[in-house]
């Protein structure tokens, strides 16, 4: 069988395509292994003359191949005939309201959340994402909460109300994704970094008071007889540590923006710190007041525009009170387009009053972004690594940066 078939979607949206047949139907059950690898193929390459399969399609099939037409047919060259594929969802709301129901009945939601993304960057479709009845329709995920908060200021009041709907529901889902880990890892965190040199037994550090005792080390013995204990208090309900987490507001940074009004809440909600929010493009808000929301926080932010991460960092700069219990989280891709060599004198000024400063390239899971490589390697110089770092991995770097010991880099961070 040949796999050259005419189709002209480009080599991403065969992916795409091929992942969202892999993964709908997985429960079918078929008794030739053959004629299901050719019906799957059939599916991916769009039934063109040249595609090899020779496989007709019927009943449910034709409706999925149908709905993978509207996206990822995108047609060239001379017109086709009516059995064979031709792309797009017209202008039409009712016409993509159907699809959007179309393939939430035939793929799971994690292919629809894909296929709604391709959508809006292939077709087009942001505009239709102003209409209450569209968004009542898509599958909400991260990714769609960034195109809303890039649009709301375009939105209509009809449709305000239904995108903070939209944009809740996804807060929700990553609240309880998050929440409690995070809780957990700070709070052991905070508990750990309040030392006392004469704890009760059950709260002796022993990793620590073995590394301050080793020259007591007993060979005869094969042991080590500590003559300084070294253990953790259990954090007091006043503030003991303070962040500052400062988020590039750049439309590149979209996901980021929403990860960090989420944890950014959380954090808000441990009375043990003092957490402070600020976004930036050209201009800085400071966004704390809204905190005890992170939807309020979102709709606050204005995605797109320019970068001065210079000014951003002078304000975080000027509500620092306590330098040494003090972690600053820098959000961005480090494109700036304020002074860089100020940016960077501001950095190393917080480092050598004790600040910890964390940079972060990105706050989401798609891997590593585009970024300033030169800026990143000039941090990285002062001490401050700039990374990529996934959701999952985001109470880690916390915990370690409040309890000032190396960061958990990830691999090729």
């Amino acid at each position: 069988m040949t796999t050259t078939g005419p189709r002209t979607a480009g080599a991403e949206a065969r992916g795409t395509e091929a992942n969202a047949v892999a993964e709908s139907d997985t429960d079918r059950v078929t008794g030739d292994a053959g004629q299901e690898r050719l019906r799957r193929w059939r599916l991916v390459l769009g039934g063109d003359a040249a595609d090899g399969t020779g496989h007709g399609l019927s009943g449910r099939d034709v409706a999925m191949d149908g709905a993978l037409a509207a996206l990822y047919g995108a047609p060239e060259g001379p017109p086709r005939t009516g059995r064979e594929r031709s792309g797009g969802l017209g202008a039409s709301a009712p016409s993509v309201a159907r699809w959007l129901g179309d393939i939430r009945t035939y793929f799971p939601s994690s292919v629809v959340q894909v296929m709604q993304r391709d959508a809006i960057d292939r077709l087009g479709l942001s505009a239709l994402l102003l209409e209450p009845e569209m968004l009542e329709a898509v599958e909400a995920d991260v990714h769609l909460v960034g195109t809303l908060l890039s649009l709301h200021r375009a939105m209509p009041e009809t449709t305000k109300e239904t995108a903070r709907a939209v944009v809740r529901k996804v807060v929700e889902d990553l609240e309880k994704r998050f929440a409690a880990r995070t809780r957990v890892a700070l709070s052991g965190a905070l508990d750990r970094s309040t030392r006392l040199h004469r704890p009760r037994h059950r709260d002796i550090d022993w990793n620590r008071t073995i590394a301050a005792n080793l020259k007591h080390y007993q060979p005869e013995y094969g042991t080590v007889v500590p003559e300084r204990l070294v253990g953790y208090g259990r954090a007091s309900q006043s503030l003991c540590k303070e962040v500052i987490l400062c988020i590039d507001q750049s439309g590149s940074m979209a996901s980021s923006v929403v990860y960090a009004s989420v944890f950014g809440a959380v954090l808000a909600s441990m009375r043990s710190l003092s957490t402070r929010l600020v976004v930036f493009d050209t201009a800085v808000a400071d966004l704390t007041d809204r905190l005890d929301d992170p939807v309020d926080v979102m709709f606050g932010t204005r995605l797109g525009g320019g970068t001065d991460i210079n000014r951003a960092l002078a304000y975080c700069q000027s509500q620092i009170t306590r330098p040494a219990e003090t972690v600053v989280v820098l959000v961005s891709d480090l494109y700036e387009g304020g002074i860089r060599h100020e940016m960077l004198k501001r950095v190393a000024a917080m480092k050598a009053s004790g600040v910890q400063f964390v940079a972060l390239l990105a706050l989401s899971d798609e891997g590593a972004p585009a970024y300033d490589r030169e800026h990143a390697a000039a941090l990285a110089a002062l001490g401050a690594p700039a990374f990529a770092c996934t959701p999952d991995l985001f109470p880690e770097v916390m915990a370690a940066a409040l309890e000032k010991r190396a960061l958990p880099v990830p691999d090729g961070g």
